[in-house]
């Protein structure tokens, strides 16, 4: 896999951190505004809560918590230092390849229906963003420009509403991003993510988009430092880079382990010429 495919699939992974609470004030505001106006008279098992990072993050992946509650609201001090620890780990993650802390759904046999169902959402994915090859639109309709400052191979374009929404209906028209790069006069629309809570099972992904098609992914089996190392931890052993792949050589190096930190996200590329270009990730 190129260096671009894996910079696309890590800095989706960073994308989740940051999609969180942003939905909720959206829906809350949103709810709000509507009650003011209409007045009357599956266990995840070992899948636990990863703390969001920055500021919030969206209902997507929320599997104990209320919907984008905020960070650091009723957690305790470990969660509060895995949610910046996170961060620190994802945004070393573009500079490395890919191994054992990415799990990827596995390609089945297509079937004509398979390609049938896909060509429909793709189809309906580039009629539905084609207003947005004008960058000024989307932001216009509530998308934002994750990370805008730093030099990426990709840009999102988040709409924290949808991502709030993904959780729990599927709308090929409604992407939680668009994918930009960057020109020297602004950005030109490349395609958009879909995403989906981790709890989910693969059926359920495959209900979506068929698994024939796409191979959705997940960032697993991430051991945090201890706290007196989060500074200057050895990125040889800890993070999403790092060789330990257990709960117990975490806890025996003194960390926090997390089997799974992320939802599930896919990338689509409609504008392609080809199938294949269109599903690859």
């Amino acid at each position: 896999m190129n260096t671009r495919k894996v910079f696309r699939i890590t800095f989706s992974a960073i994308l989740f951190f940051a999609l969180a609470g942003a939905a909720t004030k959206l829906v809350a505001r949103q709810t709000s505004q509507r009650n003011q106006q209409q007045k009357p008279a599956e266990d995840p098992g070992e899948n636990q809560n990863m703390p969001g990072m920055g500021n919030e993050m969206p209902g997507m992946d929320t599997d104990h918590d209320m919907p984008g509650m905020k960070i650091g609201e009723g957690k305790d001090e470990k969660d509060q230092q895995a949610e910046h620890g996170a961060m620190d780990a994802m945004s070393h993650m573009h500079h490395h390849q890919m191994g054992p802390h990415m799990y990827m759904t596995k390609l089945r046999t297509a079937t004509p229906q398979d390609w049938a169902k896909a060509d429909e959402i793709s189809g309906e994915l580039r009629e539905s963003i084609e207003k947005y090859k004008d960058y000024h639109a989307a932001l216009a309709d509530g998308f934002r420009i994750f990370m805008p400052n730093l030099p990426q191979s990709e840009y999102h374009f988040t709409n924290y509403y949808n991502g709030f929404l993904e959780s729990f209906s599927f709308d090929p028209r409604r992407p939680t991003s668009l994918l930009y790069k960057k020109t020297k006069t602004g950005y030109d629309l490349i395609g958009a993510m879909y995403t989906m809570p981790k709890r989910v099972s693969e059926e359920q992904l495959n209900e979506r988009v068929p698994l024939s098609i796409a191979q959705w992914h997940l960032h697993t089996k991430l051991c945090m430092p201890p706290k007196e190392e989060r500074g200057h931890a050895d990125r040889t052993k800890f993070g999403l880079q790092g060789s330990i792949l257990t709960k117990e050589a975490c806890t025996e190096a003194g960390g926090t382990f997390y089997p799974v930190i992320f939802g599930w996200m896919v990338h689509v590329y409609p504008f392609e010429d080809s199938r294949e270009k269109i599903w690859g990730q």
